[in-house]
């Protein structure tokens, strides 16, 4: 969008001496050139907006296009090429503040503002931050997960293995512009809102139930994030552009309490669920881990391990009688090679895996060398595509063994590598250089993971054993995705004995949540909302036709409308859940009824959205059938026939009470 092509044609004179002049001789001059030259270019991109904002002529009654996602296509090829681009994109976010039913004087307002505190951002950078950028992108030639960490983002990352967070409760990252929402921490406010999700937009931030918003498009990360943080208790209003819409103008506003992000929150946590079966129940646990945590902890805390946590809540489970367990990584993204490790070793005897090649071609093998099994029981592993590096290895590892039914999205992320932090001022010691502060670190990938079978998750992922219809199940979210990925490739299998357990049961296993999914009318919208994305993506192109935009908005409106009655008017009432906590785990018993969802909604929604919020908080379908998979594989493994099962609850012909389980909850 900024640079022209022979603006990059110029910095890449310098690419053959670029190695050499960083690592021998210190040279990051080049950092500043470039830098010079996009504040050049920033400023005639803002100099044009100024001048048609002034001049206020736009025309959209034509039939003309705009490619809104420029990640591949090629730079402007001059000046006069520039311009045109940047009118362009000018007249889409133009029209997006119509449709939103802006006014002209307000947009004329809301776009001026925008420009220059986009300029005024970047002049405001230092050396020290803009050579922070260019160590970024260097690193980030070598691999996509290659990084340079300053002091601030070291000590993020340290806290984030530690636990220790504040705010609303979302990962956020710069992208074309926006504030776009990567992850959600479980039991965040975010979270349990049910109102936001990975992929949205965040453009405006209030301090005030219908008070002026400030505008995020274009303002810096660490900027947007300080609007949006604030004191503890207090209520922050968010514009959202949701990520299933191209549309800038599809808005929602929604409202979030501030908190302290305690240890628990993003702290494994487990369920125990009783699904009705006619005068039985069938007693299953669910445990929920968010990511591969250990570390130090806080000084109230403690050493964390997530190992030693869901050990916790395994004993629990078990000491409550759940016939089978129900493991959901479907939003975690990693974190501790070594606890991924010792994790899978809770359900294997001793044995390889994870097999690492490292950077001189060395294949070490990562062992559990723990010949207990803390549960050998039924297993479903739950994953999807925010599913990533250690889970992968966890996953992988029981999927070749043969221990768990992996459910979920068509594969997991793809991440198949491993990173190693190096603090600078170790290697500047080592070099008899004393760093006047702290220079930060370098996140290098230092290695690859391979599964005991000897197959690369690399871009691959974990392919699911039974594939789920989901809206996160999107190709285009992965490693594959990103900048110059490593490639995939194989190594010789580990000597490892797998259980084979689960091949025999697959067959059977797929074609009953076949049946209930097909029967199921939640699973039928999901399918209509997933094509739906898919033609988006498929167009890469929007209309900057007024009546167009209109139409395909109303549209949109209508059939959101639609599926929000009909998803009001299926809402059943959640089978009765117990929620198991390391904390809790102790009492006698189970203690703490489990609340899907602390709801949040704006004082001004009106009663069909609060009611289409409350329902949400029960309709995990995609949970909800990893637990009819278990009830399945639980019986064939006890030799028991495994039958139809009614998605309405409704005793079909064959089927006894008890195999109506999990049916009442679609």
């Amino acid at each position: 969008m900024i640079f022209l092509q022979s603006d990059i044609d110029e910095f890449t004179k310098s690419l053959p001496t670029l190695a050499d002049a960083t690592r021998k001789e210190g040279d990051s001059s080049l950092a500043h050139t470039i830098f010079k030259r996009y504040m050049e270019r920033l400023n005639q991109r803002a100099s044009l907006i100024t001048k048609l904002l002034d001049e206020g002529e736009f025309d959209f009654t034509t039939d003309e296009k705009i490619a809104y996602n420029r990640k591949k296509a090629p730079h402007p090829t001059d000046m006069a090429a520039a311009k045109a681009l940047w009118t362009q994109h000018l007249r889409y976010d133009y029209l997006q503040e119509k449709l939103g039913g802006k006014k002209e004087a307000e947009i004329t307002q809301v776009l001026a503002r925008r420009t220059a505190r986009s300029v005024e951002t970047m002049r405001k950078l230092d050396d020290r931050q803009v050579l922070e950028f260019y160590l970024e992108a260097l690193t980030q030639v070598y691999d996509p997960h290659s990084d340079y960490m300053g002091p601030k983002q070291l000590k993020d990352f340290q806290d984030e293995m530690n636990l220790s967070f504040i705010g609303i409760g979302a990962s956020l990252r710069g992208e074309d512009g926006f504030c776009k929402v990567i992850e959600l921490v479980p039991g965040s406010p975010a979270a349990r809102s049910g109102l936001i999700h990975p992929g949205d937009r965040i453009v405006g931030v209030s301090e005030k139930q219908g008070g002026e918003f400030t505008d995020l498009v274009d303002l810096a990360l660490p900027e947007a994030i300080k609007f949006i943080r604030g004191k503890k208790d207090t209520t922050v209003f968010l514009n959202i552009i949701p990520a299933s819409s191209t549309d800038q103008s599809s808005r929602k506003t929604i409202s979030l309490v501030r908190e302290e992000i305690k240890y628990e929150d993003k702290q494994a946590k487990a369920r125990v669920i009783d699904l009705p079966a006619g005068d039985k129940t069938r007693r299953i646990g669910v445990i929920d881990l968010p990511g591969f945590y250990a570390g130090d902890g806080t000084e109230k805390s403690g050493p964390v391990s997530c190992t030693a946590d869901v050990a916790v809540l395994i004993a629990k489970l078990k000491k409550e009688n759940v016939t089978g367990i129900v493991l959901d990584l479907r939003f975690n993204g990693g974190g501790s090679l070594q606890e991924a490790i010792d994790l899978t070793g809770l359900f294997i005897a001793s044995g390889p895996v994870v097999q690492t090649r490292t950077m001189d071609g060395r294949t070490e093998v990562g062992r559990d060398r723990d010949s207990s099994v803390a549960y050998d029981g039924p297993l479903v592993v739950l994953t999807s595509r925010y599913s990533a590096s250690a889970s992968e290895i966890l996953a992988g590892a029981l999927q070749d063994y043969g221990r768990a039914v992996i459910v979920g999205d068509t594969s997991t992320f793809g991440k198949g590598t491993v990173q190693s932090i190096l603090p600078i001022s170790r290697i500047m010691e080592k070099e008899g250089v004393t760093p006047g502060s702290d220079p930060g670190a370098l996140k290098v990938t230092i290695s690859k993971f391979y599964r005991p079978s000897g197959k690369s998750t690399q871009l691959e992922g974990v392919k699911a054993d039974i594939v789920l219809p989901s809206r996160t199940d999107d190709p285009e979210t992965g490693e594959a995705e990103l900048i110059d990925p490593l490639p995939w490739d194989t190594i010789p299998a580990a000597n490892y004995t797998a259980a084979n357990v689960v091949t025999p049961a697959l067959d059977e296993l797929r074609i009953q949540s076949s049946k209930r999914i097909a029967k199921n009318p939640s699973f039928t919208e999901q399918k209509v909302q997933v094509e739906r994305d898919r033609k988006i993506r498929a167009q890469k192109t929007v209309s900057l036709n007024e009546t167009q935009c209109k139409k395909e908005k109303d549209e949109y409106i209508a059939l959101a409308s639609t599926m929000r009655k009909a998803r009001i008017a299926r809402a059943v009432t959640p089978p009765v859940a117990y929620e198991v906590t390391v904390k809790n785990s102790v009492n006698s018993g189970l203690t703490d009824r489990y609340k899907p969802k602390e709801l949040f909604f704006d004082s001004s929604a009106d009663a069909e959205e609060i009611a289409e919020i409350k329902s949400l908080a029960s309709d995990d379908i995609v949970l909800q059938e990893a637990q009819n998979i278990l009830l399945d594989y639980t019986r064939l493994l006890s030799g028991q026939p495994v039958v139809a099962q009614s998605s309405s609850g409704v005793r079909e012909k064959g089927v006894t009470s008890e195999d109506q389980a999990v049916g009442v909850q679609e």
